[in-house]
């Protein structure tokens, strides 16, 4: 299926005297130069948490930052990913980088999020995983709400050094452990028309049958992911039986995984619509166990560009049979 550009930038004011930007990309459209350009935006500082850090890209442009004398730290998981980041590890490390493994309580970090110079800040649907840029369907959101990235930054530098912390939900953010099965069940239970959904897993019942009341309740629910050996083939049967409908891509020799993990809910009903852009998966694990983060935003024309995406996924689909 063919590629778009999705390159969106809006200005908006959320309150008086706080005006500010956010900027969506849309993977693999836009490959991943913007995200290299946002690292080396940095002048002062540059905190990054990280699932997965396997782009030597990327870990170049952090030890050149650190050379310069920009400060620069970064939180990798150790838990789930440790081998793989490795690698990335010694090279940080040995470049003048602050790494630190992160805290072993959670099950995972799977939190993917830069942010430079206390100012802006980059929240992923993608890890920094070079090997799948071209072929994976990912999202990411620049913020420069300052609320949300004093948030972000506060949360950091507690699980920089392991210390227990609720973080803020800021303006709009969702984390996991704390919030973020709450927070995404009321987006999907709030909705009173139309559910597009993306994800990599389906494995939460409460988020299964969510889904499910919604449809029953005459709610349009599209379901977009990867089959992968049909792992979800018995969620994905009780989602048709439902009403929603589901579509997959094969899991070898495509050309699109679904890979983001996004709800966008009601395009077009005034004081209702939003969408959620995050790193949470719909799993017990990544919404109650997880270091996570995502956040919601409402701007019209954000809305509508990842509608098309999401459009543009689901009418490339296979629909799902029942097995």
């Amino acid at each position: 299926m063919p590629f778009r550009t999705a390159f969106l930038l809006i200005a908006v004011t959320l309150f008086a005297g706080a005006a500010h930007s956010q900027t969506v990309y849309t993977f693999p459209d836009d490959d991943f130069t913007p995200v290299y350009t946002f690292i080396n935006s940095a002048t002062k500082t540059l905190d990054m948490t990280m699932y997965e850090l396997v782009d030597t890209t990327a870990e170049n442009d952090l030890v050149a930052l650190a050379k310069k004398g920009v400060v620069v730290r970064v939180i990798l998981d150790q838990n789930l990913e440790k081998t793989s980041n490795t690698p990335a590890y010694n090279t940080l490390t040995a470049g003048g980088v602050s790494v630190h493994w992160a805290n072993p309580t959670y099950s995972a970090t799977h939190q993917k999020t830069i942010t430079v110079d206390d100012d802006s800040s980059m929240i992923l649907t993608a890890n920094l995983t070079s090997e799948y840029y071209a072929t994976t369907r990912d999202f990411a959101v620049i913020d420069t709400n300052q609320t949300n990235v004093t948030a972000i930054e506060t949360t950091f530098g507690k699980d920089f050094t392991n210390t227990a912390y609720t973080p803020s939900k800021g303006y709009s953010l969702i984390w996991s452990p704390t919030d973020s099965a709450t927070d995404l069940e009321a987006i999907i239970n709030a909705a009173t028309k139309t559910l597009t959904i993306e994800n990599e897993e389906m494995s939460d019942a409460t988020i299964v049958s969510d889904l499910e009341a919604a449809a029953e309740r005459g709610v349009v629910v599209h379901v977009i992911m990867t089959n992968d050996d049909n792992t979800y083939a018995s969620e994905f049967n009780a989602l048709k039986a439902a009403g929603v409908s589901v579509v997959t891509y094969a899991d070898s020799g495509t050309i699109l995984y679904i890979h983001a993990k996004v709800i966008l809910a009601d395009l077009g009903v005034s004081g209702a619509e939003k969408v959620f852009v995050g790193s949470e998966n719909f799993s017990v694990a990544s919404l109650t166990e997880n270091r996570e983060l995502g956040l919601t935003m409402a701007t019209a024309s954000i809305l509508n560009g990842i509608n098309a995406t999401l459009t543009s996924d689901f009418n490339g689909g296979t629909p799902w049979v029942t097995t």
